[in-house]
């Protein structure tokens, strides 16, 4: 498949968001493309969470010859970090900010991202809200009392209000405090369409989902479910979907410090994902 090893522009500091306005480009790297570019596929690759570390970078990018697929890229990586290759039935693929499968062909100027299992200066907040919805990623403190006045109307009877915190232990290990990542704009969709689904199938008005991205403290709120509706019976059922949807699917990452090192927190994909069912996991199954 054609592919080169050079890694064009920086790497990122850890915390740094992979998407900054300053991000360097084919145009603005010291490295010029190579000559068999012409005609041919340039893709932007970036990994999340524990692939950061595996990997030792959060992007890279690759020329590629035409025809090239997204699952043969996934093992281009696994035979450079034979780690990866141990770890390819947990990880989904995306193309350009939406799961894919590993046969999809790529186009010159695709983004790709290979997402390891969810746990779950300043960066602004990014923010949907459409039809009295709420869906927001955000580097601030959570407010869940603004947010539910920002829902409620006259006509609701109940609001509940989920709130994830920080908490100051993991099986019997002392926290200190937990670092977000996440792969903000597929998240952020996921988060709508989550949303939308579940305002969809629940008797309820509106709901907003809310997650804090970056470095929190015990006892702060990492994430908020809120709903609005006439009757309590439905606003909690759709809050609790919605957090266990939100857990489950959206490629969110968390990094736990404990007074004794510190690990990326690794937990499961909804089965309903696309799983990176390549070449590699194959292999890894035949060992």
């Amino acid at each position: 498949m054609g592919m080169s090893n050079r890694v064009l522009g920086r790497f990122f500091e850890p915390g740094e968001p992979a998407c900054t306005k300053n991000s360097p480009d084919a145009t603005n790297t010291p490295h010029p493309p190579s000559d068999k570019l012409a005609g041919e596929v340039r893709v932007r690759v970036l990994f999340f969470g524990m692939l950061k570390d595996v990997v030792g970078r959060a992007e890279d990018q690759l020329d590629l010859d035409g025809g090239a697929t997204l699952g043969g890229v996934f093992d281009h990586y696994c035979n450079q970090f034979p780690r990866m290759r141990g770890m390819a039935g947990n990880i989904l693929l995306a193309r350009n900010q939406e799961f894919a499968e590993p046969a999809v062909q790529l186009a010159d100027g695709d983004e790709i991202a290979f997402l390891p299992p969810v746990s779950g200066g300043s960066v602004p907040r990014r923010e949907i809200s459409e039809n009295g919805h709420f869906f927001a990623l955000t580097w601030h403190p959570i407010v869940t009392r603004k947010i539910a006045d920002r829902l409620l109307r006259g006509e609701d009877g109940a609001v509940v209000t989920f709130e994830g915190v920080v908490r100051n232990n993991t099986r019997g290990r002392q926290t200190h405090f937990l670092d977000y990542e996440c792969y903000e704009p597929m998240a952020l969709k996921l988060m709508a369409q989550i949303g939308r689904d579940i305002a969809a199938s629940h008797a309820i008005d509106r709901i907003a989902l809310v997650h804090r991205l970056g470095r929190m403290l015990i006892g702060e709120t990492s994430v908020a479910i809120i709903v609005t509706a006439a009757h309590r019976q439905a606003a909690f059922a759709a809050a609790l979907e919605g957090i266990d949807r939100l857990k489950r699917v959206v490629p969110i990452w968390k990094k736990e410090h404990f007074a004794d090192g510190e690990v990326w927190v690794e937990g499961e994909w909804d089965r309903n994902a696309t799983i990176a069912q390549s070449s590699a996991q194959s292999m890894a199954q035949g060992d």
